[in-house]
């Protein structure tokens, strides 16, 4: 505008709705006005670049020019697309670049809503350009130097955090579906795997077995008796998780929402009055604000005060991008309320603090001595500290299958090991072949779960027939015997942030090929042939390596307590193998608050060991040398100075030296002599 002489400037002010912008039916009324931050880096040298989960694509981020950027924005999404920057349920801002002399990461700091453009410049020259694009909030960039994977690693958990120490349980097999119909229900099928003496650990109830989606109840009439169904499973050493949406039913009677009214808790809209909307419970329901520290308070109690809980029952948030079925894109509208803050510029957060909250409430449940365990489907950086997450509604097909490893490798590299796909794909029916094949490779993720639709049919491990059932017993048998492995990845992972489940480059970060692939097919187009089995895991164990496994498979993995371990020697070529065995009592802090763990590093030749003031039961029960030479004699000397014989096969067809029962505790030093 123009100003005449003497005339005064008028400041121009925002008129209320001048701002406001409509999505379909949806207006956001942007009562700050528009905003957007944005920041350019140039990565010379570099052609590969890693991260920014969540998305159903490549490990490998594409070049996004000509096509839509990569999204985050928690979104509720129906049956993800393949091969797609489409936002889905969770979001961590931090993206790798790795080449042969350095990896790198980039940690924007930013919980709203956030695109990412990948350039990968001119052929020929090595440089990719990424854009951050987030709509409010402030520049917070984190620069991760490395130079090597787990320097990278290191350095983001010391910002974030590691991987919280999982139950041992946690990592064993968990049998879930929308919905087990009530108690009797559940009774069958924890008797069904008996029968067919599959082992599992966790039984999951979903939404159904509430009182009217009402959280932290029971239908009544479904699970009349939940602490003697507990009790029932406590009693075969397994235990339960249920659901927890963040949604809370409007309903005077219902006293979980009398409470978070009467306090204030819950967020707010734009006009001030409690924020409500549609989901499970109905089209009236209001979601609590996790903005301040007496709402997350409020949130524990329930953990502890459920009734017909016991110390066996965990917790599964889901929903909690947050899912609002008449909200725009299925969440809630940006101009919402939690406290002075927007909906806009904490969005990504909300899942985060939930999950946080969760866990909080099992650790008080316990006075602090347990572990907790839950499962999330929303996340952001750093949620790692509270559990486990899962991709979310895939489904039964074999994109699916596949797609899962690159999506969980992708949440490795960000620190977020504990990550696993419904095993069977949540939509649609999979055939017998795409069944076994799933839980084949589901036994070899960090999380292990199957998981279905209430709209499908029922597909417990025994109703393919007896030749599958065979097969999925034994990929999950499998996942059992190594549980001692994994349970060291997740030692590692806690201490370091290592990932647990990690691409080739971060073994062999020199290594070129392996770079934008997770691993070299067997396949090729010159192929004319090859021979696939569906009874055959393809697993090998690294030369050099020593695999500590439990081979005495229970029907749990806490039956397993004091089994003896079977130790797998690989012999490298210059005939030498290392490798580590870890044991605490598998449920509790005591490792941390007193020291009550075993850390045993392993050789082939010799074994210097210490151990704190923890006894272990558990009894080395058999070694298996792969790749050795049949020697005169064997023995076996402890540091009491003892000596004994231990007696041995030699296969000489396989190079397999085979020690039984040579007679060591794990938990003292000893040395195995070949002469």
């Amino acid at each position: 505008f123009q100003v005449s002489e003497g005339e005064e400037a008028e400041e121009e002010v925002d008129q209320p709705g001048m701002w406001e912008e409509t999505f379909k039916t949806h207006a956001d009324t942007k009562p700050n006005g528009p905003s957007s931050i944005s920041l350019d880096f140039s990565l010379p040298g570099v052609e590969h670049v890693y991260g920014i989960p969540e998305h159903a694509d490549g490990l490998r981020l594409k070049n996004t020019d000509g096509g839509d950027p990569y999204r985050l924005y928690n979104l509720d999404v129906f049956q993800y697309e393949l091969f797609n920057p489409m936002a889905l349920y969770g979001a961590v801002p931090v993206l790798l670049s790795h080449n042969t002399h350095r990896t790198m990461g980039l940690f924007w700091l930013n919980a709203a809503e956030t695109w990412v453009d990948v350039s990968s410049g001119q052929v020929g020259v090595p440089q990719t350009d990424v854009r951050w694009i987030s709509e409010s909030g402030i520049i917070d960039v984190f620069i991760m130097l490395g130079p090597r994977p787990n320097d990278v690693f290191t350095q983001y958990a010391s910002l974030t955090g590691t991987q919280a120490f999982p139950p041992l349980s946690s990592l064993a097999y968990h049998q879930c579906r929308w919905n087990y119909n009530d108690q009797e229900d559940v009774s069958a099928v924890d008797q069904g795997f008996d029968e067919h003496d599959i082992p599992y650990d966790f039984i999951w109830l979903d939404i159904e077995h509430t009182d009217g989606k009402r959280y932290f109840t029971w239908d009544n009439n479904k699970f009349p008796q939940p602490k003697d169904m507990l009790q029932g499973l406590l009693d075969k050493r397994r235990k339960m998780v249920t659901i927890v949406d963040p949604h809370i039913k409007v309903d005077s009677s219902y006293k979980i929402h009398t409470e978070i009214r009467s306090r204030g808790y819950y967020i707010k809209n734009k006009d001030g009055g409690d924020y409500e909307g549609w989901c499970w419970p109905g089209r009236n329901m209001s979601i609590c604000t996790l903005y301040v520290q007496k709402c997350t308070d409020m949130s524990l109690s329930p953990v502890t005060l459920l009734q017909g809980s016991m110390e066996n029952l965990y917790t599964w948030n889901d929903m909690n991008e947050p899912s609002v079925f008449n909200g725009p894109e299925v969440t809630m509208h940006k101009d919402a309320l939690h406290g002075p803050w927007e909906h806009r510029d904490v969005h990504n957060l909300y899942g985060f603090y939930v999950q946080m909250a969760t866990a909080e409430g099992q650790i008080q449940r316990s006075g602090g001595l347990e572990r907790p365990f839950v499962l999330t489907r929303a996340f952001f950086a750093g949620s790692q500290r509270y559990g486990a997450v899962w991709t979310g509604d895939n489904a039964a097909e074999w994109g699916h299958l596949k797609m899962s490893i690159p999506m969980c490798l992708s949440l490795g590299l960000v620190g977020i090991s504990f990550c696993g796909a419904d095993v069977g794909g949540f939509f649609k029916t999979p055939s017998a072949e795409l069944l076994v094949r799933w839980y084949q490779a589901g036994a070899y993720q960090p999380f292990f779960r199957a998981h279905a639709h209430l709209d499908t049919p029922r597909r417990e491990p025994w109703l393919f027939g007896p030749d599958n059932t065979a097969l999925i017993r034994e990929a999950v048998r499998q996942r059992y015997t190594l549980l001692p492995y994994w349970y060291l990845q997740f030692y590692h992972a806690q201490r370091t942030g290592q990932p647990v489940m990690r691409p080739l480059w971060v073994e062999y970060p020199e290594d070129i090929h392996l770079f934008p692939q997770i691993i070299i097919s067997l396949f090729s187009l010159s192929s004319l042939s090859h021979h696939l089995f569906l009874s055959q895991i393809p697993v090998f164990q690294r030369g050099g390596s020593i695999i500590c496994r439990k081979n005495r498979v229970r029907r749990s993995s806490s039956c397993m307590e004091n089994d003896p371990y079977t130790l797998y020697v690989a012999l490298d070529s210059q005939g030498n193998a290392e490798g580590e065995l870890y044991i605490d009592d598998g449920h509790t802090f005591k490792h941390e608050t007193d020291k009550q763990f075993i850390h045993r590093r392993l050789s082939f030749t010799a074994n210097s060991l210490s151990s704190r003031s923890f006894p272990s039961a558990s009894w080395v029960e058999q070694v298996n040398i792969l790749g050795a030479q049949k020697p005169d004699a064997v023995t076996l000397t402890t540091t009491d100075g003892g000596e004994s014989s231990v007696e041995f096969a030699f296969d000489p067809d396989t190079a397999v030296l085979t020690l039984r029962k040579p007679g060591m505790n794990a938990g003292v030093n000893w040395t195995l002599h070949l002469r």
